[in-house]
């Protein structure tokens, strides 16, 4: 991923590049019910690398299977490359443990920039501590391990009700988790940039007893005026 789009990415709300890919017809980015373990102060930024749940068989999805040296979840940790999300497609059940805090360390260790899952995290006060970002559904119980089996690698998903393809942009907050096309990424980055600083200054005027209507949306040459001083004085 270009380090320049990550360093934007990094310094831009989840609800603001919701706005900026709405005004481009795309309504449904926002992954849903998915929220951090602990806030991290700081936000995720990477692309998509998937992983693809389904319901379990009995016969398929004992716990011997975790000893394969080719099952998805191990591989997945294992191959997930640096500075990239794991994201995996749970089918939004909390129930389902998509994974516990030793396989979220070892992430953690190879640069993982974070993890996602629609489904519950085990040990997830332990994983809340790590260096890593990580969101999900809530808890899972730490005797599900078997109730859904992970099937395939980096293929495109569904994840909280968002279509998830491999190399997709996520960025993730305090608050949630959204997915940036891979080819507007950039555009989008710019143009939430500009907003940013624009709704910085708002918040300074509101602060300052300012009324919004007018403001924000701006609809008043003096605010724009006084916006352009703003900036050029911020160095924004």
């Amino acid at each position: 991923m270009d380090e320049t789009l990550r360093d934007k990415l990094m310094t831009i709300s989840v609800a603001t590049l919701a706005t900026a890919l709405y005004k481009r017809g795309l309504r449904n980015q926002v992954i849903q019910g998915v929220h951090p373990v602990k806030r991290k102060g700081r936000n995720m930024v990477g692309p998509a690398f998937t992983l693809r749940y389904i319901p379990a068989r009995e016969d398929r999805n004992q716990l011997v299977e975790f000893r394969r040296a080719d099952h998805p979840q191990r591989v997945a940790v294992e191959t997930c490359p640096a500075g990239h999300v794991l994201v995996m497609d749970s089918r939004k059940d909390p129930r389902a443990a998509s994974a516990g805090d030793i396989l979220v360390t070892r992430m953690m260790v190879r640069g993982v920039a974070g993890v996602v899952t629609d489904g519950g995290f085990r040990d997830a006060a332990t994983i809340g501590e790590l260096d890593i970002p990580a969101y999900h559904n809530r808890p899972s119980s730490p005797t599900n391990l078997t109730l859904h089996e992970a099937l395939e690698l980096n293929v495109p998903i569904g994840c909280g009700d968002v279509a998830v393809f491999p190399g997709d942009i996520l960025v993730g907050d305090e608050d949630c988790v959204i997915v940036i096309p891979q080819d507007i990424a950039g555009e989008i980055a710019d143009e939430a940039t500009e907003m940013t600083a624009y709704e910085d200054f708002v918040v300074e005027r509101v602060k300052a007893g300012t009324p919004v209507i007018g403001l924000y949306p701006c609809t008043k040459d003096e605010y724009a005026q006084e916006f352009a001083s703003w900036r050029a004085a911020k160095g924004r």
